[in-house]
């Protein structure tokens, strides 16, 4: 792999079509910006209509050509398992890079893109079991069986906050089902991309079965969600952008596979281990400076609980060591965008003209050595309810609101108050309540006494306007392909051409 910081710094990067590097046809570049200091260190690819029209070309003639679509099954895992190996050679660059983009803390996103190899791996392994079912029906003189095929050229748009984990688990299950490609990163992050599309031709693929292509939501973006030749469109990031993602698909009939926002309850009963709930609470919105779709940014909590608990998390919260992503000790890194510190920013002075309490952080560290970043505090406020702006919308930065609560039924309430449905968590040794939490909540993901904990094998996806559609495990497989119906007559026999053969 060429790429690397060294490689790219003060420079400007490519588009990735049908195997090679390509300038974009505009001629334009964007900046992306180091959050620690604000400075731009890199120029990415501007692309338009043009570019994506290139890339969705050189996708559709790769899902056809004989080198990719006659490979077989078994063919296809081993070259997914060749780029597992690949990527987890480069992961320590890959999240370097991922850093420097996104200033989320270099040892978390090391660990990430370290796992994304066994996501490959999983989806390798499943590669030559895509399989579909013998069915019987009214005909003894007939076979009926169904198949599980490759849908064509897939649309993947990706957020910022996780780029190359998300990457991973929209293109996996792709690559070992015989799809192809066209990829657009965040703006804001397009090295990884780029790194991996490197990688994808290290490990053999061939050319155009994965293009990337870099810019900005309103022009590649709006290209790719409306081409007419993209099969499906796997978009993950906000809401209102989902929203028009949908309505440009829905242009020419191209289902959509969407994860989106999210307002997640994290409950906190007072039978737990409020040790561990509050741990919990501190994972669930201050990791990765709350830059995360399940980030637990309603907490409600027992009101025998309820003092005790707030005095944990703000004794955790003043602990929190605020500095610069690459170093071993930091525990909160910058805001990745300026204008994510300002809707932060600005969420928290709504917070307390609505008349909410703050009892930690609230502001920007006053360090000088940090001045020229996009930190924020670990924020915490009580006096808080539900119908709040701080409860209501995401805000994607480490503020959270507490909630007291006694009644069990008044909570449910409360947690499934809101348009989102992504996930929620609840710390309680009452198995009874856990499964009745369970079952009840509207949330694609339920976490019980843990919070924010991720597996490649198991299905994860929103309910209500957090999306629809599953990643991971198996259901990624039913999500990219289709199912195609197959009937064969051996009966030798000539039925009425006018009438539907109904019985046996």
């Amino acid at each position: 792999m060429a790429m690397s910081i060294a490689s790219i710094e003060g420079k400007r990067t490519l588009n990735f079509i049908d195997g090679a590097m390509r300038p974009p046809k505009s001629g334009r570049y964007l900046p992306s910006f180091d959050p620690t200091n604000g400075e731009p260190w890199y120029e990415a690819a501007d692309s338009d209509a043009g570019d994506v029209d290139e890339a969705v070309a050189a996708a559709k003639r790769a899902f056809l050509s004989p080198d990719w679509r006659r490979m077989t099954q078994t063919q296809r895992g081993k070259l997914v398992a060749k780029l597992a190996d690949l990527v987890g050679a480069h992961a320590a660059a890959i999240g370097a890079m991922e850093t420097r983009d996104n200033g989320k803390l270099l040892k978390e996103m090391v660990a990430q893109v370290s796992y994304t190899p066994e996501t490959f791996r999983y989806f390798a392994g499943m590669a030559d079991k895509i399989q579909g079912d013998t069915i019987p029906i009214n005909k003894l003189d007939m076979f009926n069986f169904t198949l599980r095929e490759p849908i064509g050229v897939v649309g993947i748009i990706v957020p910022w906050n996780s780029p190359m984990y998300l990457i991973a688990g929209n293109c996996a299950p792709n690559l070992a089902i015989g799809n192809t490609v066209v990829l657009k990163p965040s703006e804001h992050t397009s090295a990884s991309a780029l790194a991996f599309a490197e990688l994808v031709i290290e490990a053999g693929f061939p050319k155009g079965v994965v293009n990337v292509v870099t810019g900005y939501g309103s022009g590649a973006g709006d290209a790719l969600t409306r081409h007419p030749d993209i099969a499906k469109i796997a978009f993950t990031g906000g809401t209102e952008t989902g929203k028009k993602v949908a309505a440009n698909a829905a242009s020419h009939l191209a289902p959509c596979n969407m994860e989106l926002g999210g307002k997640s309850p994290h409950i906190v009963f007072d039978d737990a281990d409020l040790d561990r709930a509050a741990n919990g609470i501190v994972a669930g919105i201050f990791a990765a400076a709350g830059q995360s779709c399940v980030a637990g940014s309603r907490v409600f909590v027992h009101k025998r609980a309820f003092d005790e608990v707030v005095h944990k998390v703000i004794e955790r919260g003043r602990a929190v060591r605020i500095g610069h992503p690459t170093d071993e000790d930091t525990q909160l890194g910058p805001l990745a965008l300026k204008a994510q510190l300002d809707k932060v920013q600005r969420y928290v002075g709504y917070a307390v003209e609505d008349g909410a309490k703050c009892v930690l952080g609230g502001r920007q560290p006053q360090n000088a050595a940090l001045a020229r970043g996009w930190y924020f505090e670990p924020t915490l406020f009580v006096n808080v309810h539900n119908d709040m702006r701080l409860c209501r919308d995401e805000i994607f930065g480490p503020v959270a609101g507490v909630m007291a609560f006694e009644d069990e039924a008044d909570l449910m309430r409360q947690a499934n108050d809101t348009v989102y449905g992504l996930a929620a968590g609840i710390w309680t040794r009452d198995i009874d309540r856990a499964m009745r939490f369970a079952r009840d909540v509207d949330a694609g993901l339920v976490w019980i006494n843990c919070y924010r904990t991720a597996a490649y094998t198991s299905p994860s996806g929103g309910f209500k306007s957090s999306g629809y559609g599953k990643h991971n495990g198996f259901e990624a497989i039913r999500e990219y392909t289709r199912l195609k119906n197959v009937m064969i007559d051996y009966s030798g026999v000539t039925h009425d051409p006018f009438v539907m053969r109904m019985k046996s």
